[in-house]
């Protein structure tokens, strides 16, 4: 039996697969599937080896896609992507992630849907629009998206998300009732006396720690963030960072204290890394000190910028970080990003990056 690692890219024409072995030195890359949908997020389900793929705009409309086969074969669903009769409709799926009762997927404009049946078809967890909120939720930069999808590993009943520009909210009774969970992060876009609001912050990717549920990082158009009890309060960790404003962030999968950023330079400066040189930052402390990782990155000219979707690990020893471009570029670190490498170029402009290892 052979173990491969294989990269699953979300881009603007279809999904990508990249493939290697545990040694992480070459790579094949296969695709685009899904037709070239746009395709917003791209995620595995471990235990089965199935891969979904969520995407679609106002043209094609919205669908997960499925492969049970490694990429080789695709379908796809969109059976109960919808909101009721009257209501605006949904425009694309965005993101995907797996809980203990199902398959959930955030959609634009945002809101939430399980599905009990592997994507053949999905129900409204219509709790979270009913919050006295939804009024005040309006879009961020990319739309009013829910983006970032948490499920508890243990407990089905709770999960977090995170919507642009609405902030983080909170289920612990599988979606019946939610609350905001963002006290502590600020939205400099609003006047002095009303940046720190119960909601309507741009929150932009959330990530949960390993080994500890509660502990949550999030990167926030205004400042990176770490909770310690599930999202209740949060706490700036964004002293030593070249910014406070990025997209994703990744964790290690066995350490809660190592964390990996990609700020850019600012909203209204261009979105691209810090003086035109790459680096991806890292902290191996919970947020209190950071490290910029730049071997092998390039270090002049350099305007790409990286979503909040597009940075994810895998769980070898030592970790391999992979990040996507908006220029299409994928780089690859195989020692926890003490050094880079560009493993593919030319791509379409990349949305999303994950990760599965498989034994074949």
């Amino acid at each position: 039996m052979t173990r491969k690692v294989l990269i699953l890219l979300g881009t603007k024409k279809g999904a990508f697969i990249l493939e290697s072995d545990t040694h992480r030195r070459s790579w094949k890359l296969r695709g685009p599937f899904c037709e070239t949908w746009p395709i917003n997020h791209v995620v595995a389900d471990e235990e089965r080896g199935v891969i979904y793929g969520g995407g679609g705009n106002e043209w094609f409309g919205p669908a997960v896609w499925k492969s049970e086969d490694l990429g080789e074969s695709w379908t796809h669903s969109s059976e109960g992507l919808a909101y009721a009769a009257g209501e605006e409709p949904v425009k694309s799926v965005w993101s995907l992630a797996r809980g203990r009762d199902g398959l959930y997927a955030g959609v634009e404009p945002a809101g939430l849907f399980r599905s009990a049946d592997g994507g053949l078809s999905w129900e409204h967890v219509a709790g979270l629009r009913a919050h006295p909120s939804r009024p005040d939720w309006h879009p961020g930069g990319g739309g009013l998206i829910l983006h970032s999808l948490i499920p508890h590993p243990e407990d089905q009943k709770q999960i977090w998300v995170g919507i642009s520009a609405a902030g983080v909210f909170y289920t612990a009774d599988g979606g019946a009732t939610w609350e905001p969970r963002n006290r502590g992060t600020r939205a400099d876009f609003l006047p002095e006396d009303q940046r720190y609001p119960e909601y309507g912050q741009c929150v932009h990717c959330i990530v949960m720690a390993p080994t500890k549920p509660n502990r949550l990082y999030q990167q926030n158009h205004c400042g990176m963030y770490r909770s310690e009890d599930g999202g209740q309060k949060w706490e700036s960790i964004e002293t030593g960072l070249p910014s406070s404003f990025g997209f994703p962030a990744a964790v290690h999968p066995r350490d809660p204290e190592t964390v990996f950023l990609l700020p850019l330079n600012g909203d209204i400066a261009g979105r691209y890394v810090p003086d035109a040189k790459a680096a991806v930052w890292r902290s191996r402390d919970g947020g209190k000190n950071w490290q910029d990782l730049r071997e092998g990155l390039p270090q002049e000219n350099t305007f790409f910028g990286v979503l909040r979707q597009a940075m994810a690990t895998d769980r070898l020893d030592p970790v391999g970080v992979y990040f996507g471009t908006n220029t299409g570029m994928l780089y690859a670190s195989a020692d926890e990003g003490d050094r880079w490498s560009c493993i593919a170029q030319h791509l379409p402009p990349v949305y999303s990056v994950e990760t599965l290892v498989v034994d074949v």
